[in-house]
């Protein structure tokens, strides 16, 4: 008979498995038409809402790539790494939507932007027939993305570089370098960053596949024609006719190739990066490192905290705009500020409570549930279970969410829980689980086994441990790990709007369907309240993660 330690990794791993296989199982079943991947070929479509998709995902995954090295070089360099990031939580809970919707209220042609230089400098009245949102480029995309998705990755970073095993190796190996005759930057690139680079290709490829992938983003702040393949697989899988939904599964089918073969690509283009060649042993490629390197003498790779200041600008840009149009009233071009003051969106939101319910309950359940998941997880599974599974936990993180909305829609049906709030809830866990696992798994990973004989030798069990020894020391991290779940339940979009199917409406969904409307006070409101609610999530989390502060436990004695 198996014994408890393996029935119980078991079946922990069998209930976060079983729903991931049964939703791909599902999905993979309806992309076996082949009449919808002929109509998927032939749609003149299909081809430019590819080649949009490449350009607008590849271009922001590159760029967060290059700006976060640079910015934890400049960081590290200095010592001022745990400062910066002293942010990171407020930027992470800003959900994508309510970025996307700040920065329209900024770029649009009746944004603020045109605003104050109007008419002034501009000569405008009314506002100019220009393309600064829905850019049929996809820039604003890439923009709305690159915000987005560099704070991520330098929290991912931060979760290595901040473990103090790691952070005191590094920091003698840089010492070491310098008196080589490295330079610090030189010796960060050459040092610490092929060491953690490797460490980020999870998070990259995440990074890589939201980009490729996402939807209400797009949808806010385009690009229109064309637009991007997956709002094209979200619109055919919205239609009434069945054929025409077959082909959006197939588009997902599509989408879920292009994001497998990007990834292998990005995998090989990080690890060429990182080979001896890369780092400056082969003369040409010198030469094109040097142009990421300071002369001699210098500290940052890019002037002291610039990037950084202006990702950190862009951000309180965007929650100003969404508090100042969240109580604007009438607000004529070329206006800089309302004619009218009111909170008539304020009270709307308030008088759909309903809504505000749903969102707290959805983001509390599910984030509650992973987090208890992950913590049994990494409690009980051996580390080669662990190691051996992660990459089959991880994969809503990094196939298209258009592809998992056909799996969880499929088998909600055929569980009878489509439409119901158990079947809502367990779709945004599925959805959610890789994120907590993620925050968990470096924390846990850092600590000290010895510290487990050591509470052994003094003739304590396992669970005086764990409560009195190593649950207090990841408290911080656990907290953190439920705050992000919680804010990524919150910013959930296609989940709720297919398995919920239509009965739930949630702040995320409320503001993405007010974005394509002209009701600019009601949509800064929830996208303000999407914003706020993560905020009060992390805020929550700093809080509970504080050192000492609950009352003192007495020390533990050695039993007789």
């Amino acid at each position: 008979m198996p014994s408890l330690k393996v029935m119980g990794p078991l079946l922990l791993a069998l209930l976060a498995a079983l729903p991931i296989g049964a939703a791909l199982w599902a999905v993979g079943a309806q992309m076996l038409d082949a009449t919808a991947w002929q109509a998927l070929w032939v749609d003149p479509q299909t081809w430019r809402a590819w080649g949009m998709t490449l350009w607008t995902g590849l271009a922001s995954t590159a760029l967060a790539w290059i700006t976060v090295k640079h910015v934890l070089a400049s960081g590290f360099i200095r010592q001022q790494l745990g400062r910066w990031l002293s942010l990171l939580p407020a930027l992470l809970a800003t959900p994508h939507a309510a970025m996307a919707i700040g920065l329209v209220l900024w770029l649009s042609p009746s944004g603020w932007a045109l605003r104050l230089a109007s008419p002034g400098l501009t000569g405008f009245d009314s506002p100019p027939p220009w393309f600064t949102t829905q850019d049929p480029w996809g820039l604003g995309l890439i923009l709305v993305l690159w915000l987005k998705e560099v704070p991520f990755l330098l929290w991912v970073a931060a979760t290595q570089m901040q473990r103090e095993d790691l952070r005191r190796r590094w920091q003698a190996e840089s010492a070491l370098a310098q008196t080589l005759g490295r330079t610090p930057a030189q010796a960060f690139a050459q040092i610490i960053w092929p060491q953690l680079a490797p460490r980020l290709r999870w998070p990259l490829l995440a990074v890589l596949v939201y980009g490729l992938t996402v939807v209400d983003m797009a949808l806010i702040i385009g690009p229109a024609t064309p637009p991007t393949l997956a709002v094209l697989a979200w619109q055919w899988l919205s239609d009434a006719d069945l054929l025409t939904q077959s082909q959006g599964v197939a588009a997902a089918g599509w989408l879920t190739g292009t994001v497998l073969v990007g990834g292998v690509l990005a995998g090989r283009l990080v690890g060429a990066a990182l080979s001896r060649r890369m780092l400056g042993h082969g003369k040409r490629l010198k030469v094109a490192w040097a142009a990421f390197l300071p002369k001699p003498g210098c500290v940052g790779v890019w002037p002291p905290n610039v990037v950084w200041t202006l990702i950190l600008t862009t951000y309180a840009a965007v929650w100003f705009a969404l508090t100042v149009g969240s109580v604007s009233g009438v607000w004529p071009f070329p206006q800089v500020w309302p004619e009218l003051w009111t909170l008539s969106a304020w009270q709307q939101v308030a008088s759909s409570a309903y809504t505000v319910w749903t969102t707290l309950g959805l983001g509390v359940a599910s984030a509650s549930v992973c987090l208890l998941w992950s913590v049994a997880w990494l409690e009980l599974a051996p580390r080669r279970w662990q190691q051996a599974m992660q990459p089959w936990f991880l994969l809503p993180l990094v196939l298209p969410s258009v592809l998992w909305v056909v799996g969880l829609y499929s088998l909600a049906l055929h569980t009878r829980l489509e439409g119901q709030w158990l079947g809502l809830s367990l779709a945004h866990a599925v959805m959610v689980l890789p994120y907590v696992l993620l925050a968990l798994v470096p924390a846990y990973q850092a600590v000290d086994p010895r510290q487990a004989a050591l509470v052994a030798s003094l003739g304590h069990g396992r669970w005086v441990y764990l409560w009195r020894v190593k649950w207090p020391l990841l408290k911080r991290a656990i907290a953190s790990a439920w705050a992000v779940g919680f804010a990524v339940s919150v910013a959930q979009y296609l989940p709720t709007l297919y398995v919920g199917a239509g009965r739930f409406a949630t702040v995320t969904t409320e503001a993405v369907t007010l974005a394509a409307g002209a009701q600019r006070s009601l949509m800064s409101a929830y996208a303000a309240l999407q914003m706020l609610l993560p905020i009060a999530a992390f805020a929550l989390a700093a809080w509970l993660g504080r050192p000492r502060r609950f009352e003192k436990i007495a020390p533990m004695k050695a039993t007789p």
